[in-house]
């Protein structure tokens, strides 16, 4: 319980949220907070402005999956078919994760996945300083209501916001880290493996380490 209302109070804080005038008064009994649906977190962003990426936006795109998942995927910033259709990883990069999850023994729909950041950088840049920080509490406001057992992060920038840890991914993929008491597995982006496809043996060996950790059977 003490967990869950740190991770509560850290996303309403960062939100900028008044925890009196939502109810919840300070002297209220532990039992009464509730951490956040993600439905609020999808409210409480709203039809953002809070940084530029909105100037050139289609769609936010907040997250898909099953809001009690014990996994979650952690992104790092929509391209441009995300962009279109408004859900997280629908492209190229997305077909090669549903199968990277498939081959977990798992289907999309029984894992949570969204990105750092909710609207598409221009040109598929990487997300900047300020874009993360704008988009940090509703990243922790995700992770806080889903709850997930473990975390994926994909890629650089997703690792570097829950870590704070500035090292490359290449260093970071393959050790558990953790984030809120959360074992989280950092691995590379499938658009990474794209481009690289002889690496997809290290990813395949990060992912077994989860399902290790989740007590998913492994293949033979």
């Amino acid at each position: 319980m003490i967990d869950e209302l740190r991770a509560y109070l850290s996303w309403a804080e960062d939100a900028g949220m008044q925890i009196v005038a939502s109810g919840l008064r300070p002297q209220a009994p532990a039992t009464a907070m509730k951490l956040p649906l993600l439905e609020e977190v999808r409210a409480q962003i709203g039809e953002c402005t809070r940084c530029k990426l909105h100037k050139g936006r289609h769609n936010i795109v907040f997250g898909v999956g099953d809001p009690r998942a014990r996994l979650m995927f952690v992104g790092e910033a929509p391209g441009e078919d995300e962009d279109l259709q408004g859900f997280p990883f629908v492209g190229k990069a997305g077909g090669l994760l549903t199968k990277m999850i498939e081959a977990m023994g798992l289907k999309r729909d029984d894992v949570y996945i969204c990105n750092t950041v909710k609207c598409r950088p221009p040109n598929n840049r990487n997300p900047e300083p300020d874009e993360l920080e704008a988009c940090e509490p509703f990243l922790k406001g995700q992770l806080a209501a889903v709850k997930p057992e473990v975390i994926v992060t994909l890629g650089k920038f997703a690792a570097q916001a829950l870590l704070r840890d500035d090292s490359p991914v290449s260093r970071l993929r393959g050790h558990w880290r953790e984030y809120e008491r959360i074992p989280l597995m950092p691995t590379f982006h499938p658009a990474y493996l794209l481009r690289s496809p002889g690496e997809k043996g290290k990813v395949w060996d990060d992912l077994k380490q989860v399902m290790k950790k989740l007590n998913l059977p492994l293949p033979k």
